[in-house]
């Protein structure tokens, strides 16, 4: 059970949008399997179990979809495995994620500042935001270039690598540009798992390296629901 709790993290705050709700929902969900005997404790049965705790009275729409594009595209579920998590019969979960990738292209345009020193990454990055139709404001590679640009450009949106090139962080880009903007970060990073340890102040979504395009796709979706539409 323990080698799952990152994991478990992962699609709690992706869920809830907050790092700390979801590491609290992840803290009920284990008090509730306290009593259960191991063999009845699965990887299907520990997120099923987690997504009652985040969803007590079940949702349906695109809320329910995002969670189906989660599981599988983030968390590498088979389709039939998301289905017993959600809940779902398995032959409704194939429309639910053609709900979702139907939500991803009548998704509202926004716009997107990308933090990240390695080209292809950047590039890469940029490519995947386009063709969900946002709007990439510009790649910078350092923290100090990071923070003119967003507060420059006010983007709804942060994809931001650790470490960059010039020895700066990420992290303290986006905490500063945060201080004056409250939009939602997604960390670009080689060692997830040093980051869903449950320590305060971790963030709330977070894609490994090496990325896959449909990770980044359900993230950056799921990030931006978050973030009110301007008016």
């Amino acid at each position: 059970m323990e080698h799952q709790l990152p994991f478990l993290r992962r699609y709690a705050r992706a869920v809830t949008g907050h790092a700390a709700q979801g590491d609290r929902a992840v803290e009920r969900m284990l008090e509730t399997l306290v009593d259960a005997a191991p063999a009845q404790v699965t990887r299907v049965s520990l997120f099923a179990a987690l997504d009652k705790a985040l969803v007590p009275g079940g949702e349906t729409g695109s809320a329910l979809a995002r969670r189906a594009l989660l599981l599988t595209a983030m968390e590498g579920f088979s389709l039939p495995d998301a289905a017993a998590v959600l809940g779902a019969a398995p032959q409704d979960l194939a429309g639910l994620l053609e709900d979702a990738e139907r939500g991803h292209a009548s998704a509202e345009s926004r716009r997107i500042c990308i933090i990240e020193d390695e080209l292809l990454i950047g590039a890469s990055l940029s490519q995947i935001a386009a063709a969900l139709g946002h709007t990439v404001t510009g790649v910078t590679s350092t923290a100090a270039d990071a923070v003119l640009h967003a507060l420059t450009v006010k983007p709804d949106l942060l994809i931001a690598d650790i470490h960059l090139a010039d020895g700066s962080q990420g992290t303290e880009a986006v905490a500063e540009i945060r201080r004056s903007l409250p939009i939602p970060a997604i960390f670009i990073t080689a060692f997830p798992e040093r980051l869903l340890t449950g320590r305060p102040g971790e963030p709330t979504f977070l894609i490994p390296k090496p990325f896959k395009p449909a990770h980044v796709r359900a993230v950056i979706t799921q990030a931006l629901s978050f973030r009110p539409a301007a008016q």
